[in-house]
């Protein structure tokens, strides 16, 4: 299920946050937002689990407009992981939390059958808490939780992921295991990340946001050039290729952020739509 999202604009609290927003997550792809904090990339994943809605703009879901679809059809197709979580006080067991992803497929008051059961036990099993499935979600750890709340999308059995941050209280190891089953499941996700490297590795394409715009879009490897890591996140950077995988690596100058009126060659102001690869 392909994602196209138009002209979309995104204001409260008096302030725009997204501003003509135009990007394709492709059906079957992973998806990556990149950006600086307070680029937008939260406010626009919103619109598309629809806790918020655009000012201006649309978001379409196969091609259907998301205000003329009815919550329980988007429910069924569209998973979301947010960065807010209203579950940290739920006196429920790991199990019960994951369950609640079959919701949307249940009438009321309807017990859980056959099919409920193994997709919990797969989706627990997937993120490596199938060993934790009676313990309280409460007395988890941060990254227990997240990897528990993934697999309440995952047993949603949706046609497309939107996942806010996910490796977010992520120790490495449970990062790569993540990022490796969004790639395998091959779901069309929309995913927002910090990580430049595991945006990088993980993603078909990558669209920039800064100041609530998108300013490139394309392939990591056309998008992450050294001209964009120090005019949209300040930072001087070299690009090379990972030693490991072929991906690209990007090189971080820790000492100090980028200098450009010290670079001959400092690249000249991102605004929308120009510079940017196939958007």
């Amino acid at each position: 299920m392909r994602i196209d999202i138009e002209d979309l604009h995104v204001a409260y609290a008096g302030r725009t946050v997204v501003a003509g927003a135009h990007l394709v997550a492709a059906e079957g792809q992973i998806t990556g937002l990149v950006g600086p904090n307070g680029s937008g990339k939260s406010t626009l994943l919103r619109t598309v689990y629809r806790h918020l809605k655009p000012t201006v703009g649309r978001v379409l879901l196969a091609g259907a407009d998301l205000r003329e679809l009815s919550p329980a059809w988007s429910a069924r197709h569209v998973a979301a992981l947010p960065q807010e979580r209203g579950a940290d006080d739920f006196e429920l067991t790991v199990r019960e939390v994951v369950a609640m992803g079959r919701t949307p497929y249940k009438r009321a008051f309807a017990g859980e059958d056959a099919t409920d059961r193994d997709i919990v036990a797969r989706a627990l099993a997937d993120v490596g808490m199938d060993g934790h499935a009676g313990r309280r979600f409460i007395a988890l750890s941060g990254g227990e939780r997240q990897r528990v709340l993934l697999a309440r999308a995952s047993a949603q059995n949706p046609n497309v992921l939107v996942l806010d941050e996910p490796t977010n209280h992520l120790d490495i190891r449970h990062q790569v295991e993540l990022l490796t089953l969004l790639r395998t499941q091959r779901r069309t996700t929309l995913v927002s990340l910090h990580d430049l490297n595991a945006a990088a590795s993980v993603c078909d394409r990558l669209h920039v946001l800064h100041d609530g715009a998108v300013v490139a879009s394309g392939p990591p490897r056309e998008v992450l050039t050294p001209a964009l890591l120090a005019e949209v996140f300040g930072v001087r950077a070299a690009v090379v290729n990972h030693p490991l995988t072929g991906d690209p690596l990007i090189a971080f100058d820790h000492r100090a952020p980028a200098d450009q009126s010290e670079e001959e060659d400092a690249p000249t102001a991102v605004t929308p739509g120009v510079g940017s690869v196939g958007a």
